[in-house]
């Protein structure tokens, strides 16, 4: 075989491997081409005009809210709880009941005032709370044993005490009762004149006779809702003048304890 003819065989072997990869690449190429674009990606949407997400409007309106105020403690209550932390028998928690308390208690006191960190008018304010209601005139009986700081016995509760914390219990209820008495008088005043206006509307149908028996009993309504507005007033008063006596006599009666 010739040159001539070797380079001619060599150009058609190279011709078709060249066919071969062109093949191959059209191949390939198709399945790309066939294929679906992907979608794009949903832009978010966009909340209407005048219209927050949800979520923001209730973030801005919790910023725009102003904080809510706590109620201020009274400093009495502090006082106590100082007293009840450092001397617990003496001063136990409710719903323990309350014991009575040593004579001369205020003084022992004082000597704690730094360690309790209060001065002396925040114990003697806080003593007279304790020392008046209930709760305390309650364990004020005859012959029961008073304590020290420590709950120590420290004497007994004389005759004399004891009925002094009958009498201021006694006061204090008989002003709850009166009071509850003014109120239901109020009651029956303001019923009574609702069924005296009832009852003349009704008369009023029936003529001039009926109209003078429904007068006559709208002023009997108007006169029983004065008489009971003036008992619930002479009421309210003898309220007032226990409060004002129990007051004027129980402060002594504190002090006694607390001294």
């Amino acid at each position: 075989m010739g040159f001539e003819q070797l380079a001619a065989l060599k150009d058609q072997l190279a011709k078709q491997a060249e066919e071969k990869r062109m093949a191959k690449r059209a191949q390939h190429a198709k399945p790309a081409q066939n294929a679906k674009p992907a979608k794009q990606a949903e832009a978010p949407k966009q909340a209407k005009p005048g219209r927050a997400a949800p979520t923001a409007a209730r973030h801005a309106q919790a910023q725009k809210a102003p904080a809510q105020k706590s109620k201020p403690v009274d400093p009495v209550v502090l006082s106590i709880g100082k007293l009840q932390k450092r001397f617990p028998k003496a001063f136990p928690k409710n719903p323990a009941p309350k014991v009575p308390l040593k004579v001369g208690i205020f003084k022992d006191l004082l000597e704690h005032s730094e360690e309790l960190g209060l001065n002396e008018a925040a114990l003697r304010d806080a003593i007279k709370v304790w020392c008046w209601g209930s709760r305390y005139w309650a364990c004020v009986a005859e012959n029961a044993m008073r304590v020290d700081l420590n709950g120590q016995d420290a004497g007994q509760v004389l005759p004399a005490e004891a009925a002094r914390a009958r009498g201021l219990q006694a006061k204090r209820q008989k002003t709850k009762n009166a009071a509850a008495q003014g109120g239901a008088a109020q009651q029956a005043g303001a019923d009574q004149q609702g069924s005296a206006v009832q009852q003349d509307a009704v008369v009023s149908q029936d003529g001039s006779a009926a109209q003078q028996d429904g007068t006559a009993q709208e002023e009997r309504a108007v006169q029983q809702d004065v008489a009971a507005q003036q008992n619930s007033t002479a009421e309210q008063d003898v309220v007032a003048q226990h409060d004002d006596g129990a007051s004027q006599q129980d402060t002594p009666a504190q002090q006694g304890n607390v001294a």
